[in-house]
């Protein structure tokens, strides 16, 4: 950044938890049990650590780590036996366990259980500030390399001490063994196959030592060289603000906000990067130093302060993006799925602010009500049990309203409703369901009344009574949606800050698929709300977008909502998008998957979100493209939950057309590229590897599988790709696009990804670290990218927009001809102020006085003649049939053109790739030739031999022939 930006990511941590804590440690499967074991957390909160004499050292990671809870006492009498075994009675347990979650997505979860000797919450409010720190999730590649280290440093063996086996195996997918072995030899560290290393000599220098020896930045180091021409190997106070300016600054900021690069700023970053003295004495700054200031919080591929709660937080609901989830308890498929309480818990700590609960009239002789997903052979769980999960992990990442999706089943007697309250709305519930009958409203705002009059004004959840089974029920359209009530009615003291959202419509059941019709909701804050629900409603189908005199925009009613599976909503966005966003403009819409979806995938949320959808409700348990993208959306704002909607999603002033191919007024388009140097610590293995950039927006901007690097095969260490920049040449809409960047093996294999939205991405050379799946942050693997963001430009204007960017590059040629007049005994007064061109009308004088510097360049020659031409030319072009002045350009100006320019350097790159591609064809058809040769010469030599032993075979047979002829007369002759 510009300014200097102090990353405070780090979260106080207890003396105690420093320290360490003895804790008897179980886990429940696999069985494990381990008495006195010392638990910490390091400084930085990265690990819990424990260590038992004569045994390895042991980490759990905290970014993996989901929920800190206090633990129940376990019923497996293994564990207990072995708890009675060092002394310890069930009673003894009592609240004394303190269970820990941990994951790599919301479904493949492991537990841990720690005992503490008594009932302490001192550990758990610790742990929970460690673990829920989402910041900690974003720090540079640097210090993650400090983390991985650590790591090392606690993973000893037995001894205590560091084997070198371990070290090995974090390089071991792109060098072999003998070459790190090689490494730790010249730092002086133990090399053997089966050595160890002690603790204190591993420090994390000499391990970033061993990386750099290991793994070496030749991308940087040829960066580095670029800087300073390659004639020095430092770089001066000068080059480095050149540098930072040209590159690390998106040229769109405002410059007294992001003011510019100046050597005071510059000295700052060598005094803090630099490593060698006499250099930072001499204000230069090393090769050593500049990688370390890539790898810092100061090069983050975003906008820091974007993580923190950084948006106005007092708008209405609907001007608001709400991270939603769909059928929460599941954990897998929606037919014959699991249930589980569990997931809930998982879902609202990840920042999900929407959950669903599936109500239905449980088995028992009571009936109690259960959760689950109703005629699809679902598990059930208890709904008080939800309740209580709900009630404990609602709030623990984010203050603002959880809202509760209903879709109940239950008979009469099991109907539960609350009513709750946009910023006043903090640690709220709010609850979404459909409209009660008329009588049953009357009816429950007398039991609410009691309440009020009883002195409950103060409970966050109030019973609200039945709901109305008549499933399809409309009433006429006069009949009156809301009737106005005087403030006597409900006084003011009695007035309760809840919330309350409704829904009014046909009834429906979301799994099924079945389109929903609108419904309605109340939402009203405050007093408001409270008088809102004095007075008994009428059910209705309402219009949503058409000029009907009941339409919810014409009759100004706010407290609607209306829900509809995918289909539908593609639906209204194909036929009334505009309407569609306005209607959300106002009042909430609920996006869920389509029944057909029943191995729990997920669509494509970035079409409703383009369209203003609040709430589009995604399958949580399934860690897709489309989850990722929710994720990794929501990760900004403090995680909190929601995100405000762009100013024009919001104004009833203001049209947008989510379809639109335009750029949208108010709003300037962009031009994104990425340029893909390389990776760092991919994967562990020898594997290929290679990068997908994509962009996801409105539909005009949405480019997938487009843009891919080569594959660098056998390397997940380092590989290097150098590809051409992937250029996003117009982005209409950057606040709501959002830049994906994944990274696959040769099997097509995701091993890393990043979510990066545009509003808030930083231009610049960039390391990009990478999150698994569930978007949890993976500890090494990164991406050295260079990143450039420019205003939209159409084709035509470039010259213009850089002459008005930078109007002194373009007056140098005028000036300079001027001096050369000036040498020759010309006075610049006596130079006419007149138009470049060609026509008689340039003949004529204006005149001695100022002279106007023409705008007539080598690169823009004609277009910036012709911008004159009609600035001091008005009186002509008036005039019918008066020519046109054209400009008097040479071909040495012509050749000189930053358009010919461009075209010249494209033809000879072209020509050096068809060269180069001429040149591999040809030792590929040399090779081949060559093979064809070898093969037919090996085929000749081969007969020849063959044809030599047959000759060689019948020239003794002859012999032998001729010798038997010879013998037979000379026994004949005896004979005789």
């Amino acid at each position: 950044m510009t300014k200097s930006y102090e990353f405070n990511w780090q979260k106080h941590l207890p003396e105690f938890m420093q320290e360490g804590t003895s804790f008897d440690r179980f886990d429940e499967d696999p069985y494990i049990f381990e008495p006195n074991c010392r638990m910490k957390v390091d400084e930085y909160g990265f690990f819990i650590t424990w260590k038992i004499e004569g045994k390895e050292g042991q980490v759990l990671e905290c970014s993996l780590i989901n929920s800190i809870r206090v633990g129940a006492i376990p019923k497996d009498p293994k564990i207990l036996s072995s708890f009675e075994a060092v002394g310890k009675t069930e009673a003894d347990l009592e609240g004394c366990i303190i269970c820990i979650c941990s994951g790599t997505d919301l479904v493949n979860l492991s537990f841990m259980f720690l005992v503490a000797e008594n009932p302490d919450i001192k550990w758990i409010e610790g742990l929970r500030s460690v673990i829920h720190n989402f910041k900690a999730n974003n720090v540079c590649p640097m210090t993650c390399l400090k983390k991985h280290w650590m790591r090392m440093c606690f993973l000893t063996n037995v001894n205590g001490k560091i084997p070198v086996r371990g070290i090995t195996r974090t390089f071991a997918s792109g060098k072999t063994e003998k070459g790190i072995f090689q490494a730790l030899k010249d730092l002086g560290l133990p090399s053997g196959k089966n050595d160890e290393i002690e603790p204190p000599d591993f420090t994390f220098d000499i391990f970033y030592a061993l990386t750099q020896k290991i793994c070496p930045r030749t991308d940087i180091e040829e960066l580095f060289k670029n800087i300073n021409g390659n004639k020095t190997d430092y770089l001066t106070v000068d080059q480095l603000v050149s540098f930072l300016n040209e590159n690390q600054r998106d040229p769109r900021l405002n410059e007294i906000l992001f003011p510019f690069y100046d050597p005071k700023r510059a000295m700052q970053i060598i005094e803090k990067y630099e490593r060698d003295e006499e250099l930072k004495k001499k204000g230069r700054m090393s090769s050593d130093g500049f990688c370390r200031y890539l790898m810092s919080d100061e090069n983050a591929p975003v906008f820091l302060d974007r993580l923190e709660l950084y948006q106005e937080m007092d708008q209405p609901l609907a001007h608001y993006f709400i991270s939603s989830s769909h059928n929460t308890y599941l954990t897998g498929r929606q037919f014959g799925g699991k249930s589980s309480v569990e997931m809930y818990r998982q879902v609202l700590l990840s920042g999900c602010r929407c959950v669903e609960l599936d109500c239905w009239d449980g088995k028992g002789e009571d009936q109690e009500p259960i959760i689950t997903h109703g005629k699809a052979m679902c598990t059930d769980i208890l709904f008080k049990d939800v309740i209580q999960a709900i009630k404990e992990t609602a709030f623990v990442t984010s203050d603002y309203p959880v809202i509760l999706s209903f879709e109940n089943h239950c008979r009469y007697t099991n109907r539960f409703y609350s009513c709750v309250c946009s910023h006043e709305l903090k640690k709220k519930i709010l609850i979404k369901n459909k409209r009660l009958k008329p009588e049953v409203e009357q009816r429950q705002l007398e039991s609410l009344k009691k309440h009020m009059e009883a002195g409950e004004t103060n409970t966050p959840a109030i019973i609200m009574g039945e709901e109305d089974d008549t499933e399809n029920e409309e009433v006429d359209g006069d009949s009156q949606p809301e009737s106005e009530v005087n403030s006597e009615d409900v006084d003011d003291d009695e007035a309760d800050p809840s919330f309350l959202i409704e829904e009014l419509g046909h009834d429906e059941v979301e799994d099924e698929g079945r389109d929903p019709a609108p419904r309605r909701s109340n939402k009203r804050s405050g007093r408001r709300c409270a008088a809102d629900r004095a007075t008994p409603h009428s059910k209705m189908h309402i219009p949503m977008f058409s000029s009907h005199p009941s339409c919810v925009s014409e009759r100004n009613i706010y407290h609607n909502m209306s829900s509809f599976n995918e289909s539908v909503g593609l639906g209204y966005l194909k036929t009334n998008a505009i309407e569609f966003v306005n209607y959300n403009k106002r009042q909430m819409s609920r996006i869920y998957p389509k029944g057909g979806r029943v191995d729990s995938s997920n669509y494509m949320p970035q079409i409703f979100w383009n369209a203003g959808c609040q709430m589009v409700s995604l399958n949580f348990q399934t860690p897709d493209l489309a989850m990722q993208l929710n994720q990794g959306k929501f990760e900004y704002n403090g995680s909190c939950g929601y995100l405000l909607k762009p100013d024009f999603m919001r104004r009833s002033d203001r049209t947008f057309d989510p379809f639109s191919e335009t750029p949208v007024d108010g709003v300037i388009a962009a031009t994104c590229s990425v340029q893909v140097f390389s990776g760092q610590f991919l994967s562990d293995k020898k594997i290929g590897t290679y990068v997908e950039v994509d962009m996801y927006g409105l539909p005009t901007d949405t480019i997938r599988k487009e843009f891919r690097t080569r594959m660098v095969m056998n390397n997940g260490l380092n590989p290097a790709y150098n590809e051409e920049p992937f250029v996003f040449r117009k982005v209409i809409l950057p606040d709501l696009a959002v830049l994906r960047i994944a990274v696959y093996d040769d099997n097509n294999k995701l091993i890393g990804q990043r979510i990066l939205p545009l509003d808030g991405l930083q231009a610049g050379y960039r390391h990009i670290s990478l999150r698994n799946e569930g978007n949890k942050p993976l500890s090494l693997p990164t991406v050295f990218c260079q990143i450039i963001l420019k205003t939209y430009v159409p084709d035509g204007f470039g010259a213009i927009v850089d002459a008005l960017s930078d109007p002194k590059k373009f007056l140098t040629i005028a000036e300079k001809r001027a001096d050369q007049m000036k040498a020759l005994g010309i006075d610049t007064n006596d130079i006419a102020d007149v138009p470049s061109g060609s026509s008689k009308n340039d003949k004529k004088g204006k005149g001695k006085g100022d002279t106007m510097k023409v705008s007539v360049t080598q690169q823009a020659s004609s277009e910036m003649a012709q911008t004159s031409n009609s600035i001091n030319n008005n009186t002509t072009e008036t005039k019918r049939g008066e020519n046109q002045l054209l400009p008097n350009v040479s071909i040495d100006d012509l050749k000189q053109m930053k358009t010919y320019l461009k075209l010249i350097k494209k033809q000879q790159k072209e020509l050096n790739t068809l060269k180069k591609k001429h040149s591999k064809d040809q030792n590929a058809m040399q090779k081949a030739h060559c093979t064809q040769v070898d093969k037919m010469v090996s085929l000749h030599e081969k007969e020849k031999t063959t044809l030599e032993k047959l000759l060689e075979k019948d020239a003794q047979e002859n012999v032998g022939k001729q010798c038997c002829q010879i013998q037979n007369p000379t026994i004949s002759y005896r004979e005789a």
